[in-house]
């Protein structure tokens, strides 16, 4: 066992507001055929309410009745603002002071660097309790002319509450992430920072939204991402068959379903929640987590794998004992 913690608490946010593939179709000039096909989703959330917000209300599902925590991390792929850091506003909204705070930001996998970051510092007995929470509102971003890309991103929050425990059998088994700067291009929000600032004349509305190739990510990453998983057993001396559930970043419909379809592991043990989801950002692999644990998916002793693919282009597994 690599860090020694136990998840203590889950818990989501989905906006009320549902957008269905019939309506998006009238956006982008596609049908509802060609959205469901393509991105695999015939529906996703869109929040009237910002990332602080949703992110607050699922934290405070995931702490329940437990103390404080020690440490707030916000994991997520787009922040409220520049500055001051998103949670600082979380921790607003929690009605809490005092307690110190940061982001982890690694796009799609934040919530995978985050877990990892949180359990070396619970093992290095700088916190014992620490809230990760993950909230995005990837539909604020959609460039429509991009239907392939618009047509996948939906908007929900998620938390996981991580505590210290002396049970040497339970917590985070492995961890690993590359990164291939030849793909950075593949996914883009170019403005909002130094390069395409908002002042600058050349600046483009359309580099201020969201912008990805999907196709080209899936060739490059499909390989990768495979290679890695069969590392990180091989590594662990442990085969597909004892994962009892994959949970994937839920980037397309494709996507996930190649896990079970290359990746040859049972499509049951393989968490799929994007048709109803759609793209969450950083949210979708705690999303997936907190809904696992809400329908009794998993229980205590299972061992899960968490990966995905981010912007960047990275990928990251990280496989954890419950």
């Amino acid at each position: 066992m690599k860090y020694n913690f136990q998840i203590t608490g889950t818990g989501y946010y989905l906006p009320p507001k549902i957008e269905t593939a019939d309506q998006l179709s009238k956006k982008i000039n596609k049908t509802s055929d060609w959205i469901i096909s393509t991105a695999g989703v015939s529906e996703r959330r869109i929040s009237d309410i910002d990332v602080d917000q949703m992110g607050a209300i699922a934290a405070k599902k995931a702490i329940g009745n437990k103390c404080a925590p020690d440490l707030i991390i916000n994991a997520s792929g787009v922040p409220k603002q520049t500055i001051p850091d998103t949670s600082v506003f979380i921790q607003k909204e929690l009605g809490y002071n005092g307690i110190p705070s940061f982001s982890i930001h690694s796009t799609c996998l934040s919530f995978i660097v985050a877990i990892n970051t949180a359990g070396a510092l619970i093992h290095s007995k700088s916190y014992k309790k620490i809230l990760i929470v993950s909230s995005d509102r990837g539909t604020r971003g959609r460039n429509f002319n991009e239907p392939e890309s618009s047509s996948l991103l939906g908007d929900a929050a998620a938390a996981i509450y991580l505590e210290y425990t002396n049970n040497k059998n339970q917590g985070l088994i492995d961890f690993e992430m590359e990164s291939w700067p030849q793909g950075a291009n593949l996914t883009e929000v170019r403005g909002g920072g130094t390069y395409l600032h908002p002042q600058d004349k050349e600046t483009k509305n359309e580099d201020n939204l969201f912008s990805m190739n999907g196709p080209e990510i899936f060739k490059f990453t499909l390989p990768k991402v495979h290679k890695m998983i069969l590392r990180v057993l091989k590594r662990n001396d442990m085969s597909k068959s004892e994962i009892d559930l994959l949970i994937p970043h839920q980037a397309s419909g494709r996507g996930v379903k190649a896990y079970s379809k290359f990746g040859g592991f049972d499509k049951k043990k393989v968490m799929n929640i994007i048709n109803k989801t759609g793209n969450c950002v950083a949210a979708s692999i705690p999303l997936s987590i907190a809904i696992a644990d809400e329908d009794n998916l998993i229980n205590k002793d299972n061992i899960i794998f968490l990966v995905g693919t981010g912007a960047g282009l990275s990928i990251a597994s990280s496989m954890i004992k419950l």
